[in-house]
């Protein structure tokens, strides 16, 4: 075997690893995950499981930022080619609530990130510091796109980027919420509703009065 194919080869080991720890992460968290129990699911012993992460946290921290490409791909590469402003705004937010809610291969328990954040929202070290930099990065380029909108003149004068990312970011919380624990079928369309608000564009009722 050449020291390219076997590269290759240990590559797309990990990756596959990687994918199945998101999934398994999703659904029991990022300490759901076990070594044996990702040995058992891809047909690999522990020791090649084991050797390509080192560490259980480093396992964690891998899955992380796999999911994060992942949430790359199928919210921010997906507008970023619609008009600056509100249109890539609302494209951004129209992804997000696609991959909360129709991502089951990939994220069968709903968005990592959430559970995440509540499963170690109260620890120390570096998987807490790896989830609180993704989110703040999230809401980073949330409010740059807030901003954008703003400055085109999409968004009332004085408008907050900062609350607003931040009222987003709850917003998304609240809906995967509903979407996982309570089943509710009227989830995406009340989190439209709510964007509708919070970017000035709830329509009137229809009917006079």
């Amino acid at each position: 075997m050449s020291p390219r194919k076997s590269v290759a080869e240990a590559r797309r080991t990990r990756e596959r690893i990687v994918e199945r720890a998101i999934a398994v992460a999703s659904v029991e968290g990022l300490e759901g995950l076990t070594i044996g129990r990702l040995a058992t699911d891809l047909g690999m012993s522990k020791a090649g499981v084991l050797g390509h992460f080192g560490t259980k946290e480093a396992l964690q921290l891998a899955t992380l930022e796999g999911a994060s490409a992942v949430f790359a791909r199928t919210v921010w590469e997906r507008a970023q080619h619609e008009e600056p402003g509100l249109p890539r705004l609302r494209a951004v937010c129209d992804a997000w609530i696609a991959y909360i809610e129709t991502e089951r291969e990939i994220f069968p328990g709903g968005c990592l990130f959430t559970t995440a954040a509540v499963e170690f929202d109260a620890r120390s070290g570096p998987v807490r510091e790896a989830v609180a930099r993704l989110f703040r990065g999230w809401r980073r380029r949330l409010a740059g796109e807030v901003r954008i909108a703003a400055d085109c003149g999409d968004l009332p004068p004085g408008t907050d980027p900062e609350q607003v990312a931040y009222e987003l970011v709850g917003l998304y919380m609240a809906f995967n919420q509903e979407i996982q624990l309570f089943a509710e079928p009227t989830a995406a369309e009340r989190t439209r509703r709510a964007l509708n608000r919070l970017f000035g564009q709830e329509q009137a009722p229809s009917g006079g009065s």
